[in-house]
């Protein structure tokens, strides 16, 4: 079996590291970053032989795919010379950062062909697999409704050490609406069957913060799928509060998951059924359906968990490498990529509006020129 060679572009990138490292045959080659000194410690934790400060200059090595986990302006044109040069990637989120960003990556992956992965982690956790499973088995019935929650304070981290504003002042918090909707949406979207979004309109209570930046002290986004299902997501990363960064709800016809909230609360299920009517159901722990788990995550090594995420973060890599390999686009595509990034991307345009609703392009092949624009 061909060795997979692996460049890694930035610091959030060494999440990957210990599940490239656990897959046979695949070999991190090159490490690149702009800070000398985050380098020098990525090529000592990977054992990369090859470093970079100049991602094109990695990109003429001889690495067949490259992990882009630098600033999320960065993502789009360094996703794109990748593939241009004949990489195949693997991005963290979001996509991209503006709507036109999102047509140049779908028109780039249909045009070089190459494999594009975007790396939403959140899909891959052990209790998002297994009421994907449940789902998928009609545990719940039809699922028609959501909420989705990413509460997480990040007023620590808008300027680095050197005292130097960062560039999240600026491309995440410095402008309004939700800039952060992939770990949300993500395992949300993973339950709906092949759904997509057509329609979101996005509320806030504005700044209430004295931080100095634009930001939102919250959004709520409502978001419509081409089924009629509903969404309702929040992100809140400017409030003062204890971080949430994986709550969700899901209901269906028959029955609901809702995932822990905090303190002595867990995830947990209530399902119709003859002890159970509808009109006066209890909970139960979601653990006692563990073995929805898929079987992978169940005979899992002590490596495989210890790559974190309760080993999400080596199935995540596990199914890049798998595509790669196969040549055929993974679960989370570059259509899939897009939809979820433009949710946050049309929240900016709603939000300064009074809510006002947004209609989300359908991301899909080759999708004529008339259907790339943003409608108001």
């Amino acid at each position: 079996m061909k060795t997979i060679k692996v460049g890694i572009a930035g610091v959030r990138g060494l999440s990957t590291v210990m599940g490239l490292k656990a897959i046979e045959d695949v070999e991190i080659t090159a490490v690149c970053d702009l800070d000398e000194n985050v380098l020098r410690t990525a090529a000592e934790q990977t054992g990369a032989k090859k470093t970079y400060r100049i991602f094109d200059d990695m990109l003429e090595s001889d690495i067949d795919a490259v992990v882009i986990a630098t600033p999320m302006q960065c993502h789009v044109p360094q996703a794109i010379a990748a593939l241009e040069a004949g990489k195949h990637v693997m991005s963290e989120v979001t996509a991209g950062v503006t709507m036109d960003e999102l047509w140049w990556l779908c028109e780039s992956v249909e045009k070089y062909k190459g494999i594009y992965m975007m790396a939403e982690n959140y899909i891959y956790t052990p209790q998002v697999q297994m009421v994907k499973e449940m789902v998928r088995k009609g545990v719940f019935g039809e699922p028609y409704y959501a909420e989705c929650m990413y509460l997480h304070n990040i007023d620590g981290i808008f300027v680095y050490p050197n005292g130097k504003r960062s560039w999240r002042s600026y491309w995440q918090c410095g402008k309004r609406g939700n800039f952060y909707p992939t770990h949300s949406l993500g395992p949300v979207m993973t339950w709906m069957n092949d759904d997509r979004i057509t329609e979101i309109s996005t509320f806030s209570p504005g700044v209430r913060n004295d931080i100095g930046l634009k930001q939102d002290s919250g959004t709520t986004t409502m978001c419509r799928t081409e089924k009629g299902r509903l969404i309702n997501l929040r992100v809140d990363c400017m409030s003062p509060r204890p971080h949430n960064m994986t709550y969700y709800q899901l209901q269906g016809t028959g029955g609901i998951y809702q995932s822990s909230s905090g303190l002595t609360d867990q995830d947990k299920v209530s399902f119709i059924g003859p002890d159970n009517p509808h009109n006066n159901m209890h909970w139960e722990p979601l653990d006692k359906y563990r073995s929805y788990l898929p079987e992978r995550y169940q005979n899992a090594s002590a490596e495989q968990n210890g790559a974190g995420h309760g080993g999400g973060d080596f199935f995540i890599v596990e199914d890049f490498i798998n595509a790669v390999r196969s040549g055929i686009q993974p679960e989370i595509d570059v259509y899939k990529a897009c939809e979820w990034t433009a949710v946050g991307l049309l929240s900016e345009l709603s939000v300064v509006n009074n809510g006002r609703t947004m209609e989300v392009p359908h991301f899909r092949k080759n999708a004529p020129l008339s259907d790339k624009i943003v409608k108001l």
